[in-house]
């Protein structure tokens, strides 16, 4: 290792993938996926160009579905290594990997983030529940114990405790893991808390598979507007939109705070304590997922990933909690499995 000091990097500012040149015969790590997950990844990239004698790795993002569908295409140079994900694997995932020839594939939870909901600085304060969520953007909602199309327009229509402000919600595209989370923890924890869910299974005849996929349909009036790039557009949008509430992580917001009010979920503040102490309902795990073939064959891919989940690195007193990821209780056994080789992952329940 060099002796550049790894807490140094900390301190940069994250504005972007790492770049680099691609090589004919590939001696560097090539990274793709999750924008979340992005700028912890940049930041291990740098600091592991910087203490090791490899190459930068490449880091770009394009979303977790995208980084997922790149890692599956196949085994090779001209392939990548690792794809960033804030969601968890699918199993349609999986099965893609195996159809190209990807047989063993490990899964890195690198810790925890929470999904924010927040408005321009200058603006209103909120308090939401998944259910003001839901009645706001919700393509049918109960009235009077029927399900009809979305009658709401302001945040005060969804609720009496709310501002009166025209609702403008900017939330992520379907291609970005936070929205499989967005939809999971709010659209759905709030179909079921307004009896939507009740109403759709029994419309659909008891299937509830169906009544699930019915509560995340959203309306299609330009209340909700899906954003297909990075939290910095979300950002753009609201800066344009001043009455625009924005889905973004919790590191992205509190790394901009002199620009965004972020609101409460359920009574409580979204917080790196909130989420350590299980207390704020809208956070899950980050996870990058490794490529094992191309462990031993790409130059520091096994050091990358020993490094990434490292004490001084993804530890609580590491850069990536300083940039404000919750450090994961369980980061030990992460470490073994790691320098172990890693475990394949095998079929999802």
């Amino acid at each position: 290792m060099k002796t550049t000091s790894i807490i140094a990097i900390a301190a940069l500012a994250v504005t972007g993938a790492v770049a680099s040149a691609p090589a004919m015969a590939r001696d560097e790590i090539q990274i793709k996926g999750s924008s979340t997950v992005l700028p912890y990844a940049t930041i291990v990239a740098e600091a592991f160009g910087e203490n090791f004698d490899y190459p930068t790795p490449v880091v770009q993002g394009g979303g977790s579905g995208a980084g997922r569908k790149a890692l599956c295409e196949g085994v090779g140079e001209n392939t990548i290594d690792i794809a960033n994900s804030s969601s968890r694997i699918k199993q349609s995932d999986i099965d893609n990997c195996a159809s190209n020839g990807v047989d063993e594939v490990m899964e890195v939870r690198i810790g925890y983030d929470g999904i924010v909901f927040a408005s321009d600085i200058n603006g209103a304060e909120f308090g939401f529940t998944p259910a003001d969520w839901y009645t706001a953007l919700a393509a049918k909602v109960v009235v009077d114990g029927k399900l009809v199309d979305n009658p709401n327009k302001s945040w005060n229509e969804v609720n009496g405790d709310l501002p009166e402000q025209e609702i403008l919600a900017f939330i992520p595209g379907t291609k970005h893991g936070t929205r499989e989370v967005f939809d999971e923890k709010v659209l759905e924890a709030g179909c079921e808390a307004t009896g939507a869910l009740e109403a759709y299974t029994a419309e659909n005849g008891g299937d509830e598979k169906a009544a699930e996929k019915a509560c995340i349909q959203l309306r299609t009036d330009g209340v909700s507007v899906d954003v297909d790039g990075d939290y910095t557009e979300t950002l753009a949008r609201l800066d344009a939109n001043k009455n625009g509430i924005g889905v973004f992580g919790l590191s992205f917001y509190e790394n901009n705070t002199d620009k965004l009010r972020v609101a409460t979920m359920s009574g409580i503040t979204p917080s790196t304590e909130t989420i350590a102490k299980g207390e704020y309902p809208v956070s899950r795990p980050l996870f990058f997922y490794v490529k094992l073939a191309h462990l031993g064959v790409i130059p520091g891919l096994q050091e990358y990933v020993d490094f990434f989940v490292s004490d001084d690195i993804a530890g609580p007193d590491g850069p990536l909690a300083a940039y404000g990821l919750v450090s994961d209780p369980e980061l030990a056994k992460t470490q073994e499995m790691v320098a172990e080789g890693g475990t394949p992952m095998g079929a999802l329940n």
